[in-house]
C-alpha cells in the first residue's frame, strides 16, 4: 500500500507539504498509521507539479530511494512552488521491481495520476486483459510493470475518448469492477489525478474496506486550498471520503462527491 497526496489551490513551496506537517509524507514513509498491508513506504517516491503561470506539461521528480534519504529533495522542495501538486510514496508489491519506471506519478501530456491499492492476480491474469483494452498508442507508452500504471493508462484512454476526467475515472472503475467479477479477485483503486486545472480522486475497492483517503479545505495553515491525502498530515478538521466515491475539485475549490 502506498500513501498519496494531492494539493490544489494557492501556490506554495513543496516543502510545506513534504517536510513541515507533523505527519507529512516523509513521516508516513517510515511511520504510516493506516496502511492495511506493508509496514513502510521505502520503495521509491514521485512528485508531480504544474507551473504557476505558464501552460506547459507538468514536471515530475522521481527516485527509487526512500523519500527520507533523498538529499536533493529538501533543496528542490524549497525552490519549487505550485498550486497543483501530486505526490506518492511507494510500498512495492512483492515481485515488482524497484526502479524509476515503476515509480509514480504516471501520465502523458497534461495528465498526471497516482494510485494506492492493488489488483489481485494482476501479473497472472488481470493485467493481460487490461492491456488488451488499451489503445496501441497508450500501451506503447507504458514503461513499467505495475498495476498502478495500467490503471492510470486506462484512465488516460478513457479521458481521450470523453474529454472529461471525472467521467474517465468513473468508466475506469466500472471496468475494474467487471474485471474483478470476471476473475474473482479483489481490486482497490484510490486515485488522484489532475490536468493542472482540477483534482479528481477516488476511494474505491471491490470488497470493503477501501484504503483510507481524506480531504481538508481552507485550513488556516493552507488557506484557499484543498488537500487530499491517504492520512491526515496534521491535526485539523479532516473528512474521510465515503467508500466507492469519486470526487472532483475545480477552480472554485468546491468539492463534488458522487457515488459509483
Amino acid at each position: 500500500m502506498c500513501r498519496l497526496l494531492g494539493y490544489f489551490g494557492s501556490g506554495i513551496q513543496l516543502d510545506r507539504l513534504l517536510y513541515k506537517p507533523e505527519h507529512s509524507l516523509i513521516v508516513q514513509s517510515y511511520q504510516p498509521r493506516e496502511m492495511t498491508s506493508g509496514v513502510v513506504n521505502a520503495d521509491g517516491f514521485g512528485l508531480g507539479w504544474y507551473h504557476q503561470t505558464r501552460e506547459t506539461e507538468p514536471f515530475i521528480y522521481k527516485n527509487t530511494l526512500p523519500i527520507w534519504s533523498d538529499i536533493n529533495l529538501p533543496h528542490l522542495s524549497r525552490y519549487v512552488e505550485s498550486g497543483c501538486i501530486l505526490g506518492s510514496i511507494r510500498s512495492a508489491t512483492a515481485g515488482q521491481a524497484v526502479d524509476l519506471s515503476n515509480c509514480p506519478p504516471f501520465g502523458w501530456g497534461q495528465l498526471l495520476g497516482v494510485h494506492n491499492g492493488f489488483i489481485e492476480k494482476f501479473r497472472s491474469a488481470v493485467g493481460r486483459e487490461m492491456r488488451d483494452r488499451l489503445t496501441h498508442a497508450t500501451e506503447a507508452r507504458i514503461g513499467g510493470t505495475t498495476d498502478s500504471e495500467y490503471i492510470i493508462a486506462l484512465v488516460m484512454d478513457n479521458y481521450h475518448t470523453s474529454g472529461n476526467l471525472t467521467e474517465a475515472v468513473h468508466t475506469t472503475l466500472t471496468t475494474l469492477t467487471e474485471l474483478a467479477n470476471t476473475h474473482q479477485v479483489r481490486i482497490a483503486a484510490n486515485l488522484i489525478l489532475s490536468d493542472g486545472n482540477q483534482l479528481v480522486a477516488s476511494r474505491f475497492a471491490t470488497t470493503a474496506p477501501a484504503p483510507s483517503l481524506y480531504w481538508l479545505r481552507d485550513d488556516p495553515t493552507f488557506p484557499s486550498a484543498i488537500i487530499i491525502a491517504s492520512e491526515p498530515l496534521f491535526a485539523a478538521d479532516w473528512h474521510s471520503f465515503p467508500e466507492n466515491t469519486i470526487s472532483t475539485v475545480g477552480a472554485n475549490l468546491d468539492i463534488h462527491i458522487q457515488n459509483l
